[in-house]
């Protein structure tokens, strides 16, 4: 579908519709499916160091127990053909996924010490991941660090990657940066070739009858665009990395909301748990039959058109758009 051609980490994808980091993708089936729905790349499920490590010492230990053991006493311990490290697993995703699919195949890390940032980040490289979206889940607890300080643990992980692979990389941001628009701009500067807006941490909940703190998966919705909405459309115009929407795509409504602010692509994982796989067909089909309506040719006669740069009132994203909202709520 070249009328919904777009470009993102400077790879020309066939759709702005991605799938995003999700279970679903750990089945190189799945991704074959994606391809077939009009998917324009995937980013594989999340690769999270710290599973890693527990599997690898996991494993140690096995090796250990029945080191030195009586070969007719190795029926009692376990076969160690049934514990694979998960590295090795991920790898093999992504290289099966690279010969049966011609979208990108986007790796994604989640990485808590340098030296896995670097390791993993080099493996996913040469395992033929065509770019690394790199999702850093830091909940800076500790009361002590500053602003500044839990900013440069972004900045510092941004440079490492860089530095270790060739491969574009995305970075995964979260909303809670007291000066989001600088901070985009610093993690540019470090080596970010894109920016995913943004990424949902999921919080804690509690059982009050058990009393007991639950971890639960509650899906996107499509009111939870409008954070990431104001930021596209902030950001897009005044920085020269990608943009991806990562937040609240249910449908095209979404899809084509994200793309007026600036979005380079949108990503979806909530809406495919949801209506299946084959829902992204839906969603081209949906976005192509308003661009006719509209008269648009192709995403770039409209991408970015209603961002803070173009609007004949540039103002509506700022504190006088606040005014005007409560003002509305009293009619």
């Amino acid at each position: 579908m070249t009328r919904l051609n777009t470009t993102y980490l400077g790879m020309k994808l066939r759709s702005p519709i991605v799938v995003s980091a999700c279970t679903l993708s750990e089945e190189v089936d799945n991704i074959v499916r994606m391809e077939d729905a009009g998917a324009g790349a995937v980013v594989m499920f999340s690769m999270f160091e710290e599973q890693i490590r527990k599997e690898e010492m996991r494993m140690e230990a096995i090796m250990q127990s029945t080191n030195n053991v009586f070969a007719e006493a190795s029926d009692f311990f376990p076969d160690l053909d049934e514990y694979h490290v998960a590295t090795a697993q991920y790898l093999e995703t992504v290289r099966m996924a690279k010969e049966r699919v011609k979208i990108p195949i986007i790796g994604s890390l989640n990485g808590i010490t340098p030296k896995g940032w670097i390791d993993y980040a080099k493996q996913l490289e040469q395992a033929g991941a065509d770019a690394l979206e790199v999702n850093i889940f830091y909940i800076p607890a500790d009361i002590r660090l500053s602003g500044v300080d839990v900013e440069q643990r972004y900045l510092d992980i941004i440079k490492l990657v860089k530095q270790t692979v060739k491969i574009p990389i995305a970075v995964k941001m979260n909303p809670y940066f007291s000066a989001m628009g600088h901070t985009a701009l610093q993690m540019q500067e470090a080596g970010a070739d894109g920016l995913v807006l943004f990424n949902r941490f999921y919080q804690p909940d509690y059982d009050i009858l058990q009393l007991k703190v639950v971890h639960d998966l509650a899906y996107s919705e499509a009111a939870e665009i409008r954070l990431p909405l104001l930021w596209i459309a902030i950001l897009s115009g005044q920085i020269k990395a990608s943009l991806a929407a990562t937040t609240g795509v249910q449908s095209a409504t979404e899809v084509i909301k994200y793309l007026l602010a600036g979005a380079d692509v949108t990503m979806t994982a909530s809406a495919l748990y949801k209506n299946g796989i084959s829902y992204i067909t839906t969603m081209e089909k949906s976005l192509l039959l308003w661009m006719d309506s509209m008269g648009f040719q192709s995403l770039d006669y409209f991408k970015g058109s209603m961002n803070q740069s173009n609007v004949s009132d540039p103002t509506a994203y700022e504190r006088a758009n606040y005014i005007r909202i409560l003002e509305g709520a009293k009619k």
